[in-house]
């Protein structure tokens, strides 16, 4: 018996794909729809709102020496305002922030390699940067076509110290250091705001073991600019047609599934799920993530952030059902995060896409390189598994993290960079 309608998910996907960025009206919007989709399938659903930090910004950067030139760049929210008439400096550009590229930055302007994080921005702190200024883009975008993205300066940076920060195209960064630029003058004028994402969240109690949850998870907001189909409204629907089943085959154990916000700035909506059913907790004993799906050229794979144990059995099932998988143990960027570093194991599954045949945040995240016949192939994937652990004699996952995925799960928190940073 089939257990889901891989055309039915993709008509939602279609429905649900439009820019919704966390804590803007559009992701509200899509909050609504899938509570709708949950109701029109017999399914409560609660909206449970929750609060993250954004900023009104805007920003100004111009070379001064040996040329004048200004250049379109976006300010980071949350970043520290300079004075209303700029902050004008010595410029460097330190490519990857090694220490002997450090050296002497102390009160400069300095063009950094990518974006930032924790170990980069920390050690640009340190060296005493006065601004930042990081890079997007490829050398060869058609700026018609393409959109220089909103970064914000998270809190987990502002804890090695508040800076000026803007980012510019990388095409712009390769002018300004061919050049040889020397001195700028950059201007960011923040305004802190509270925004409120939402999470959806829907129950099926267990008909033998109520007090046993297992829970699935999907983030469905997106980044700018982006429909956010790929990443992650095919998750979203992918996690809608399991609630469709179990809806209608009443589960041994308890089910939830959440539909989290908020994701693509860092884990908001999970992190705030966990926080806010604290007590409830220690009676989830697994939870299984969906994170990008449906391309047509791709692959599927199943990052088990769990025992080794559940590795094998992951890939001895999947092959005992003729089901095609890279399975591996590991922790995977997403909403399985806060329920493992609360000592949850979970597994993520995804349809990956193959190179050059899928693309992520960006503008080109449509429905144009998708299909329903690849969002099945995940779609039968995630039913077949959680069918059968959902509604085993006993259930057969240990609830427990082993060392070394706690020591991968506290490296992506940066745990010990925090601490130390608190300590100072």
């Amino acid at each position: 018996m089939k257990k889901y309608d891989e055309n039915r998910a993709f008509a939602l996907l279609d429905k649900i794909g439009f820019t919704r960025v966390a804590g803007s009206s559009e992701e509200l919007k899509a909050a609504k729809i899938l509570k709708a989709e949950c109701e029109s399938f017999g399914l409560s659903a609660v909206i449970e709102p929750f609060e993250i930090e954004s900023a009104e910004v805007e920003a100004t950067f111009e070379i001064l020496e040996p040329y004048r030139k200004s250049y379109t760049v976006r300010g980071y929210q949350c970043a520290e305002s300079t004075a209303a008439d700029g902050f004008t400096a010595d410029f460097v550009y330190v490519e990857n922030a090694l220490p002997v590229d450090l050296l002497n930055v102390k009160g400069k302007i300095v063009l950094v390699n990518g974006f930032l994080r924790v170990p980069l921005y920390r050690s640009l702190m340190e060296a005493g940067a006065a601004a930042v200024v990081t890079m997007d883009g490829d050398i060869h975008d058609d700026l018609e076509n393409t959109d220089l993205h909103q970064r914000k300066l998270r809190s987990a940076l502002r804890a090695f110290g508040n800076a000026p920060a803007v980012q510019l195209r990388t095409v712009d960064a390769m002018e300004i250091v061919n050049k040889g630029a020397s001195r700028a003058k950059v201007t960011v004028q923040n305004k802190n705001l509270t925004l409120t994402s939402h999470n959806v969240i829907a129950e099926i109690k267990g008909t033998e073991h109520p007090e046993q949850i297992i829970s699935f998870g999907a983030h469905y907001d997106s980044v700018e600019f982006s429909k956010g189909v790929y990443d992650n409204g095919a998750g979203s629907v992918i996690n809608m047609e399991a609630a469709r089943w179990f809806a209608q085959h009443p589960p041994k154990r308890t089910v939830k599934f959440c539909w989290y916000g908020s994701e693509e700035i860092g884990l908001e909506g999970s992190k705030a799920f966990v926080r806010d059913h604290k007590d409830e907790l220690k009676d989830h004993v697994f939870m299984i993530n969906v994170d990008v799906g449906a391309p047509i050229l791709g692959y599927n794979t199943a990052a088990v952030t769990g025992e080794e144990s559940l590795v094998h059995y992951t890939d001895y099932m999947l092959k005992i059902n003729g089901l095609s998988a890279v399975t591996r143990q590991s922790i995977y960027s997403s909403d399985s995060i806060p329920f493992a570093d609360n000592g949850i194991p979970a597994i993520n599954f995804s349809r990956d896409g193959a190179k050059g045949a899928a693309y992520i945040h960006n503008r080109f995240d449509t429905m144009e390189f998708l299909s329903a016949e690849a969002l099945g192939k995940t779609l039968e994937i995630v039913l077949t598994y959680a069918d059968t652990l959902i509604n085993a004699a006993v259930f057969p996952v240990e609830k427990k993290i082993p060392d070394n995925i706690k020591e991968d799960i506290d490296k992506y928190l940066y745990k010990k960079e925090l601490a130390e940073a608190e300590a100072k």
